[in-house]
């Protein structure tokens, strides 16, 4: 028995002391996949469970209003509207390009208020952590056109650009709620596209599901989905961009197809407009509080069933952008989470 134990105990010694050392680092690298990959789905089940505390909680937020020094209590997305529109507009670190975007936002709403009484509106800014003037230069704009027209959401801390447009579309009371971004890169006027693209797709809801006059919906009842898209601006922005930018670009638009699959061709256009019903549905179901909560949406809306449209807008390069080359690493990250997250059944979506 002791020579046949021999060859199994000197194995070991027998195996080339580069075997040897190719099985360690093997077995290590297997142990740190395991590893990672438990701390991903651990990641992942979080999230999940934050959601979940986040759409059972009551919120306690309110809006200040600097004429009366009161506070006002936030709308919630589940009241009746109270507005024809209501724009979101998240800002984080903005004092300086902010100004500028407001000022043109408001003049066109109140152009189009004065023209047609039935078109009411409201501006509410989600101040997502600044730690610059933001909040000051917001409140002089509510000092002006009043709290009731423009409100000022403050976050505390910053959280993401996805947290702060889903803070502001639950405490909104548009029958349509349109995001766009604080620096101005689109022109505010192409809002009347996305609209007229809403109310073109809420008649053919409308003429499928109720053939009768008596039974038509209200507008913020119908689940529609309507993305401004800066794509056929695509070949003027590869002749323009660095070759690695655009490598880099196209490498991510790839995997933003494999997560969320084809119909939206930009995802990331921060021009956006949603029905009342489409909103609740979409923003009580969103995980992702930074950069690819928009690719969330359109995955989102692919399951949910809601009609999506993209519609062309102008859109000019702002300089301050916040995007930097290492925010694709985040936003790939983002995306494992939507396919894995989703794909496994880890995070529910409630309808």
């Amino acid at each position: 028995m002791a020579g046949a134990a021999w060859p199994l105990a000197s194995a070991a010694d027998l195996l080339p002391a580069s075997l040897s050392l190719t099985l360690l680092l093997a077995s290590l690298v297997a142990v740190l996949g395991l590893g990672i990959t438990a701390v991903f789905f651990e990641h992942i089940r979080k999230i999940g469970c934050m959601h979940s505390l986040e759409r059972t909680a009551v919120s306690d937020a309110f809006f200040e209003d600097p004429g009366s020094l009161k506070k006002v209590p936030c709308p919630s997305i589940f009241d009746p509207a109270e507005k024809y529109i209501s724009l979101i507009v998240p800002a984080y670190n903005e004092e300086f390009r902010l100004p500028e975007a407001l000022t043109e936002t408001l003049n066109y709403l109140k152009q189009r208020s004065a023209a047609d009484k039935s078109f009411s509106y409201e501006v509410l800014i989600v101040d997502d952590g600044s730690t610059d003037r933001t909040s000051k230069v917001a409140f002089e704009y509510v000092k002006k056109h009043n709290i009731d027209n423009v409100r000022i959401l403050l976050l505390g801390r910053n959280h993401g650009k996805g947290e702060a447009v889903r803070k502001g579309m639950l405490h909104s009371r548009g029958e349509l709620l349109l995001m766009l971004d604080a620096d101005g890169a689109t022109q505010v006027t192409d809002l009347a596209k996305l609209e007229a693209q809403i109310h073109a797709l809420a008649e053919k809801v409308e003429s499928s599901l109720a053939p009768s006059p008596s039974s038509s919906q209200r507008l913020s009842d119908v689940e529609i989905a309507v993305f401004g898209s800066r794509a056929h601006l695509e070949k003027q922005a590869l002749a323009t961009r660095k070759w690695y930018r655009n490598f880099l670009m196209k490498g991510f638009h790839l995997v933003v197809l494999l997560t969320a699959g084809p119909g939206i061709r930009d995802t990331q256009c921060g021009f956006k407009m949603f029905t009342r019903s489409a909103a609740r549905k979409l923003f009580t179901n969103i995980r992702l509080k930074r950069w690819c909560f928009d690719v969330e949406i359109v995955y989102l809306c692919k399951h949910l069933r809601i009609p999506m449209a993209e519609v062309s807008v102008s859109w000019t390069e702002i300089p301050g952008s916040k995007v930097r080359m290492t925010s694709i690493l985040h936003m790939v990250f983002e995306l494992l989470l939507i396919k894995v997250g989703y794909g496994l059944g880890i995070w529910k979506i409630y309808s």
